[in-house]
C-alpha cells in the first residue's frame, strides 16, 4: 500500500493505492474513511485491481476547506485526482455519499468511467425509507446506524483527521449536502452510458422498490440485493466482492 496527497481544486486530497491491474476507484460514505467503508473489501479487491481510495473533502486525512460540500464538487475532485494520477479511465465503486459522487462523475464525465457500481444511494430523495428523513424515528429504527457504529465513525476520524475537533462541523456540512441534494431527473439516469450495477441491502436506507426503479432507468444496469443487510453492513458483506469482480470482468 502507498499513500499520498494530491492538490486538487484547492484541496489537499489524501488517497491510497493498493494492488496492481486495471484501476478501480473506491469512494467512501459520508462521515467515513477508506478504512471505515472498505476495510473488509480492499484486501480482496487489491488482488486483482489497482485500487485507488481517496478521502473526500473534510473526511479522514483530507482537511476541510472553506467551501460547501456538494456532490458535484466532490465529483470534480475525483476527476482531478484521476488527472493527477494520469488515469484516463477507471472503474468506480461508490458507497452512500460516494455513490452519489460516482453517479455524478459517470453522468458528467462518462469518458473517465469504464464501469460504475453505485451502492446504497437513491437518485431522488423519495427513494429513502420515510423514517430516514424523520429524526424522531431514528432511535427506534432498525435501519439506522447503532450507537457503536457512530462511536466507530468518530474514533476513526479522531485517529487520522488533521483537525479532530472538526467532526461536528463536518457532520453538519455533510448532512446539509445529502439532505439538500435534489437528485437527478430520470432523463439523466437514462443517459448513463457506462456499464452499471446498483447495489442495495434489503434493510438499507434505500427502498427495494426505488432500487428496482433505478435499475430499470439506467440502460443495461444490473441489480444486486444483499439479504439481511443494513446500510452500515453493505460493504462488509463477503459476497459483495465476488459480485463486483464478476461485474467488472
Amino acid at each position: 500500500m502507498s499513500a499520498g496527497y494530491a492538490q486538487v481544486n484547492g484541496l489537499n486530497m489524501y488517497y491510497e493505492e493498493h494492488g496492481e491491474g486495471e484501476p478501480l476507484v473506491l469512494l467512501h460514505g459520508g462521515l467515513l474513511t477508506v478504512e471505515g467503508s472498505f476495510a473488509a473489501m480492499l484486501p480482496e479487491l487489491a488482488k486483482n485491481f489497482r485500487v485507488i481510495a481517496p478521502e473526500l473533502q473534510g473526511h479522514g486525512h483530507t482537511a476541510d476547506i472553506d467551501r460547501p460540500i456538494t456532490v458535484d464538487g466532490l465529483a470534480e475532485d475525483v476527476r482531478g485526482l484521476l488527472d493527477h494520477l494520469g488515469i484516463e479511465r477507471a472503474a468506480v465503486f461508490g458507497f452512500s455519499l460516494g455513490a452519489f459522487v460516482a453517479l455524478q462523475l459517470a453522468m458528467e464525465h462518462p469518458g473517465r468511467v469504464s464501469a460504475l457500481v453505485a451502492a446504497s444511494a437513491p437518485f431522488r430523495p423519495d427513494g429513502y425509507h420515510p423514517e430516514i428523513s424523520d429524526p424522531e424515528l431514528w432511535e427506534t429504527s432498525e435501519l439506522m446506524p447503532t450507537a457503536d457504529d457512530y462511536r466507530e465513525m468518530r474514533e476513526t476520524y479522531f485517529r487520522v483527521a488533521p483537525d479532530p475537533g472538526h467532526f461536528g462541523a463536518l457532520t453538519a456540512k455533510t448532512s446539509k449536502a445529502v439532505q439538500g441534494f435534489p437528485g437527478w431527473p430520470e432523463e439523466r439516469l437514462r443517459g448513463i452510458s457506462v456499464p452499471t450495477m446498483v447495489v442495495v441491502g434489503d434493510a438499507d436506507f434505500v427502498t427495494l422498490e426505488h432500487a428496482i426503479e433505478m435499475r430499470g432507468l439506467i440502460p443495461g444496469a444490473r441489480l444486486a440485493v444483499l439479504p439481511g443487510t443494513t446500510h452500515q453492513a453493505v460493504t462488509r458483506r463477503p459476497e459483495l466482492v465476488p459480485m463486483v469482480e464478476r461485474f467488472l470482468s
